[in-house]
């Protein structure tokens, strides 16, 4: 019965939802739900469709969006009705859902990491010192005296001559290495790609590579600059549930723990082993870096609640008149990090030091209500558009990117339209919502053919195109498109550039790290009706226009020559040329 009243409640509101309604007399909605009604949509780009959705996906009802939970179950409903007012038609069959199966984590807190180092006892408490989880689905696992060795960066990179294993055995031992790549830290340009970051710098690779090489657990060294993130971003994604794929749909080796240390206790361990952190990071930054044996061990009983569950890809089509087989698909998280729990104390529920009670919701309004609203507005656009398309567009929200990009990566083994008839993808996430600009950023510049046709539209808007500003922060491994990348598929990630037409590079950098050091991956990341949205709407007209040009042509974009991958697309698409 409980179950009942509940679908009721959300079936009236996600029809309220598709309801349009005269706005209260002030103009301004007083809840979520009535923001969806405030006005009607309309066919065109707008930035009172955008903040309506915006506003409804971000609002404390959605309860942060948390993949397994009555947040999952709010925000693939409202995307599922989203699609239907548009007419648009299920993309998985019959349906809209795509069911990704995945298993729930969640780890004990209460628990230390203990290390015997040099025959000195130490503990490193979770959040405080550390944090850690497991991939095996196992409900305990244990580390009892497990050789910890330094690996330098953890990478092993035959084409760039480097191999951070090479001459060590790892197989059940803890392995502790830096994060990002060689090149940041030691700003030589003539290793990997210098400051910009390669996937051999994301915590994830080094994660996937420790658990190739055999080992038992791996523990990353925190550095802001390097993780381009503060610890108390680490411990809140770390924090709670966390979410993999099963073993039987992802085989890949996995880790029994894996985590991160924070530098302070990194930088305490290594002095206590009579080692220098600084020393360390110069020696693991040069060709030839032999990884060191420590004389410490690693132990920790893990307990976690594993649960079986699963999550919801939301897909919809808009099929092309002429050549509907081929498809061009827009893409977007509906994710983030969900509710947190926060023990009481003494004097009853969690407070600040204010006084005030603790906000506890992850609302997640930029990353990615954001993204799911702008591909929502394209949708509309396509709907609208004369003529039609003749190629397909696929609209497709995915699950568990906060995750680890898990959502698209049971996409892109399981694709409703396949990989080689998929001509690109384009992704949005994380908006910027600070104005227009005189400049589109392009993460991961100078990878295809797509950013040469989204040149031509930018330039009808007086645009130009750049590279991020900070490539060493990794972000074209850190969003969804990656995992179609990899697999081939042309794949496109822009938005809003930094040269504000109103405060310039200053400005708008200075608002990017705004955003960064208070509300990414923090309860603050909250819909803000001071939103600056002319420029988001000018981006969203773009990355609209690069997908009309390719549903109206016969162009298959490529790679860049020398782009890594380049090789898996003529893979992908066999003897047939790729242009």
């Amino acid at each position: 019965m409980k179950q009942l009243i509940f679908s009721c409640v959300l079936g009236v509101l996600v029809l309220a939802a598709c309801k349009p309604q005269a706005p209260a007399p002030d103009g301004r909605p007083s809840s979520a739900t009535d923001a969806t009604q405030a006005i009607a949509f309309q066919p065109a780009i707008t930035a009172a469709d955008f903040a309506q959705h915006v506003r409804m996906l971000a609002s404390d009802e959605f309860e942060g969006r948390a993949p397994g939970s009555a947040g999952e179950e709010k925000s693939v409903a409202y995307i599922e009705a989203q699609f239907k007012r548009l007419g648009l038609t299920p993309g998985n069959g019959d349906s809209y859902f795509q069911t990704v199966p995945m298993v729930e984590t969640v780890a004990d807190e209460n628990v230390a990491l203990e290390l015997d180092a040099a025959g000195k006892p130490r503990k490193l408490q979770f959040g405080s010192d550390m944090v850690v989880g497991t991939r095996t689905g196992q409900a305990e696992v244990k580390l009892d005296g497990s050789d910890l060795v330094f690996v330098g960066y953890g990478v092993n990179a035959p084409e760039q001559g480097w191999n951070d294993y090479a001459g060590v055995d790892v197989k059940g031992k803890t392995v502790l290495m830096f994060v990002n790549d060689p090149g940041f830290h030691q700003q030589d340009p003539s290793l990997f790609e210098g400051n910009r970051m390669t996937y051999y710098g994301r915590w994830t690779y080094k994660f996937e590579e420790a658990a190739r090489q055999g080992a038992a657990a791996a523990l990353i060294i925190h550095d802001t600059e390097g993780a381009s993130y503060g610890w108390e971003v680490v411990k809140n994604s770390w924090s709670g549930a966390q979410f993999d794929l099963r073993t039987a749909d992802d085989p890949a080796p996995r880790l029994q723990v894996q985590g991160w240390i924070t530098g302070d206790a990194a930088r305490s361990l290594m002095a206590s082993l009579g080692q220098n952190l600084d020393a360390l990071y110069a020696a693991a930054g040069k060709r030839g870096f032999k990884a060191i044996p420590l004389e410490a061990r690693a132990s920790i009983d893990l307990k976690s609640r594993i649960s079986e569950k699963s999550s919801r890809n939301v897909i919809a089509r808009l099929d092309g008149t002429t050549r509907p087989d081929e498809a061009i698909v827009y893409m977007a998280h509906w994710d983030h990090l969900g509710k947190h729990a926060l023990a009481a104390d003494e004097h009853g529920p969690a407070s600040s030091s204010d006084g005030n009670i603790e906000d506890t919701i992850y609302n997640g309004a930029v990353d990615n209500a954001t993204g799911v609203a702008g591909i929502l507005e394209i949708a509309e656009a396509f709907v609208g558009q004369q003529p039609k398309p003749d190629r397909s567009l696929v609209f497709l929200a995915v699950t568990l990117e906060e995750s680890g990009l898990l959502g698209s990566r049971y996409y892109v083994a399981h694709p409703v339209v396949p990989l080689e008839k998929t001509v690109a993808v384009i992704n949005l996430d994380a908006m910027p919502v600070i104005g227009k600009a005189h400049d589109m950023t392009v993460v991961g510049f100078g990878s295809s053919e797509l950013e040469d046709i989204l040149r031509g539209v930018t330039q009808q808007q007086g645009r130009t195109l750049h590279a991020e500003a900070t490539p060493e922060d990794g972000f074209y491994f850190r969003s969804d498109h990656f995992n179609f990348a990899r697999a081939g598929v042309p794949a496109l990630y822009a938005k809003g550039g930094d040269d504000l037409i109103e405060g310039g590079t200053t400005a708008g950098r200075a608002a990017q790290v705004d955003y960064r050091d208070h509300r990414y991956h923090k309860p603050s990341d909250e819909f803000d009706p001071a939103w600056k949205l002319d420029g988001v709407i000018q981006d969203l007209e773009a990355l609209y226009g690069v997908g009309r040009e390719l549903a109206q042509s016969t162009t298959w974009p490529s790679w860049y020559e020398g782009n890594a991958f380049r090789a898996a697309q003529q893979k992908l698409r066999g003897t047939a040329p790729v242009k």
